[in-house]
């Protein structure tokens, strides 16, 4: 999830994963519920739910972004040009993950830090542990991957780089959209123009969901929405990643070759004064197949104040106050979901 150095400082027993190599059946401290009987939605299945797909190129993405946004909270862009980087940061997604495990814990995170790799940010608000291993950017990787590669490690960092700027010129992009819908003046947020002193909060997360012997009973990512304005999503070819729509439940957010999945976060849902959808999401995993994912989060600079009056066009009262993205960093980081209900009006 977005603003990820602050909030869940952990025990170093909440970074380590376990070696999912060594591992015949699933152990009790990852066992969730049974899911199977959850399908990907509740509606008719001669109706089923898709997030929506929206064409960069279409002269109507704006408005079909904005309706997304409204009723969704997530959708995917195609049209974007970034096909063959999104194959480079995958397989060196994969060369990572792939290494011996002596060899990725070189780079472990340390206890209640950012950025290495672990287990799921989100991990100590919950009493079991997620089928997930992860490896989580801020800037340049230079110094862990020295620790993974000491002879080998600058294409990998001139791959992250790369992925870095173009993810963030995409969030941007984006940002702009969704402001100008809101009547919000993006022009006076220099951290949001690269134009001042102030820059924004990001992070790159690569995600590896192992093979799992009892997919039923085990989450690779637990329920949450994110701590971010927008969180950029690219999913491995594999399936699991699901959003929950009210009314149909947890829906499949399908691969699509070449696809980048867009959800919005709590801060765009303040802003908005909830009229755009704070998604949340989960990952569930597959009993055969290693799937990746790479998130890359983007949210305000901490002094930042995260208020509906922002918006020109608000037409009712707003239900949220105002705070800085610090204070609300540190509620989130107390209270997980409930956050929203303890900042309301």
């Amino acid at each position: 999830m977005g603003a990820i150095s602050d909030p869940y400082g952990a025990h170093l027993h909440d970074i380590i994963p376990i070696d999912f190599n060594t591992i015949q059946t699933l152990p009790e401290s990852h066992v969730w519920h049974d899911h199977s009987d959850e399908s990907s939605s509740r509606v008719p299945s001669a109706d089923p739910l898709f997030v929506p797909v929206i064409d960069l190129m279409d002269p109507e993405a704006p408005s079909l972004m904005i309706r997304a946004c409204e009723e969704w909270g997530i959708f995917q862009v195609i049209g974007h040009g970034l096909t063959k980087l999104m194959d480079d940061v995958e397989s060196e997604a994969e060369k990572l993950f792939g290494l011996p495990v002596d060899q990725k814990l070189k780079a472990l995170r340390s206890p209640g830090g950012a950025t290495g790799y672990g287990r799921p940010h989100i991990s100590p608000f919950f009493d079991k542990h997620m089928w997930q291993e992860g490896f989580t950017i801020m800037g340049s990787p230079v110094d862990h991957a020295k620790q993974l590669w000491p002879q080998d490690y600058q294409g990998f960092c001139d791959t992250m780089d790369d992925y870095q700027n173009q993810m963030k010129a995409l969030a941007q992009k984006l940002i702009h959209i969704f402001f100008k819908s809101l009547d919000i003046n993006f022009e006076e947020f220099d951290w949001l123009n690269d134009s001042g002193l102030s820059s924004p909060s990001t992070a790159l997360q690569l995600n590896s969901y192992p093979p799992c012997p009892d997919p039923t009973r085990a989450l690779g990512m637990a329920p949450h929405p994110d701590t971010s304005l927008v969180t950029i999503v690219q999913q491995s070819k594999t399936s699991g990643l699901q959003v929950f729509k009210d009314g149909a439940g947890w829906v499949l957010v399908q691969p699509i070759p070449g696809a980048l999945t867009v959800n919005l976060g709590d801060y765009l849902h303040i802003l908005s004064n909830g009229m755009f959808t704070s998604v949340r999401h989960r990952v569930v995993v597959n009993q055969q197949i290693q799937r990746f994912s790479m998130a890359y989060f983007y949210s305000p600079p901490r002094d930042f104040t995260v208020s509906p009056v922002l918006s020109r066009v608000l037409e009712k009262v707003p239900k949220y106050r105002s705070l800085t993205v610090k204070e609300y960093i540190d509620i989130k980081g107390k209270h997980l979901e409930k956050a929203f209900s303890l900042i309301q009006n």
